[in-house]
């Protein structure tokens, strides 16, 4: 592992909630959340809520969460449209609390 490996060491892993409003339902939010997070190599979950949003958590090296926290501020499916995205309970965690990421109903 080269500088870049010894330093997400350091940065360590994050755990953070995630609720994001707009036009999140049935746009195939969840679906792509569940890839973007895969890709990043992430681990949490995702399902809609009662009201009309998505929620779910966010686990992984510090970098990686930022990069998905910004994708769900400004990203999210082709057909979405967000108006709010909410970050809530950050912490800093020494062990991934997820195998993978889910999409919970």
């Amino acid at each position: 592992a080269g500088a870049g490996g010894a330093m997400a060491e350091g940065e360590g892993l994050l755990s953070v909630d995630y609720e994001v409003s707009g036009r999140v339902q049935g746009v195939f939010f969840r679906k792509y959340t569940q890839g973007e997070a895969k890709r990043l190599g992430l681990v949490g979950w995702v399902q809609n809520t009662s009201h009309g949003t998505v929620q779910g958590q966010i686990q992984g090296p510090a970098d990686r969460v930022r990069e998905l926290q910004e994708w769900l501020r400004k990203v999210g499916s082709p057909q979405s449209r967000i108006s709010r995205a909410e970050f809530t309970n950050e912490k800093k965690i020494t062990v991934l609390e997820h195998q993978d990421f889910q999409i919970l109903k």
